[in-house]
Formats: C-alpha cells, structure tokens, sequence
C-alpha cells in the first residue's frame, strides 16, 4: 500500500492586515451581499473578483425553489466576469457571507462546484487565483484555487 499525505497552506489574517486591494475587494463580496436572492435559506454570499485590467466584478448567491436550479454567489461572478470580459484573467476573487443579521464569524468557503469552476478559469489563463475568505474573525487566504482542491479534475484527465 502506497499512503498520499496532501496539506494545504492557509494563511490567517486580521482584516487590517490584508493589502488594500485585499480589503477594497473583500468590502466589495461584503457589499455584494445585499442583493443576495436568499429567500429560502436567508444566506446571503456575495464575492468580488478582481481581474488583471483593474476592474472587479461582483455577484451573489441566487436561490430558486426549485434548489438545483439556483447558483452560487462564487459562479454566478466568475461566469459574468467571463461573459463580459473574456479574455481577462481573475486575479483574486473574495468571498463573504451574511447570516441571521450579522457576517458569518468564521470564514466563508467556496463548495466544491465553486471551486472546479475556479480552477477551470485558473488553468485557462494558466495563472493562480487567490482566494480570501472572509469572517469576522479573520481572512483565510489560499494563493492558488488548486490549494483548495487537491486531487482535481482537470482538462489533462480528457486526454488520458
């Protein structure tokens, strides 16, 4: 038997330690919150990505009583980011989220089908995205999407 030990690096900080493009950012998946169509499960997700032009884009989660049929705050700024600027790289993407009155105190992860789609976008421009996850207790920050989803599947996997 052959044993694979995976570890991922997450670094932790106070809000006030980010960069100011990490805070304009993560204020901005913040504000993002509020158009949140929530009305089922009262989570509100809102994400920021910036792109290498300078512009971020932002979106939230949309729910639909029909649960399959909504999407994710994540996908629904990655896809429109794409649609309207397709050949720019996402630089970094944060994430925040809004829960019975207040922002969740721990950080906000993407799901898994959040994060296969931002790994496609990453191999496309073959160029890491960082990942902030915001709580009010800290940031969690990953330097690549890869980090978050060890053992992915990927285009390289169709041509095996």
């Amino acid at each position: 038997m052959q044993e694979i030990n995976l570890t991922t690096k997450i670094a932790v900080y106070p809000l006030e330690e980010c960069s100011e493009v990490e805070k304009k950012l993560i204020e901005r998946a913040k504000q993002a919150t509020r158009g949140s169509y929530a009305p089922y499960s009262n989570f509100r997700v809102g994400a920021a990505v910036l792109l290498e032009n300078g512009e971020i884009i932002v979106g939230n989660n949309q729910e639909n009583a029909a649960y399959p049929s909504g999407l994710c705050a994540e996908r629904t700024t990655v896809f429109f980011a794409h649609a309207a600027y397709p050949n720019q790289k996402i630089i970094a993407i944060a994430v925040a989220a809004w829960n019975n009155g207040t922002f969740t105190s721990n950080a906000i992860t993407p799901c898994g089908a959040c994060r296969q789609v931002l790994l496609e976008s990453e191999n496309r421009f073959q160029s890491p995205i960082r990942v902030l996850m915001y709580g009010e207790q800290g940031v969690y920050v990953v330097d690549s999407v890869k980090q978050l989803l060890p053992l992915s599947f990927g285009d390289e996997m169709l041509k095996s």
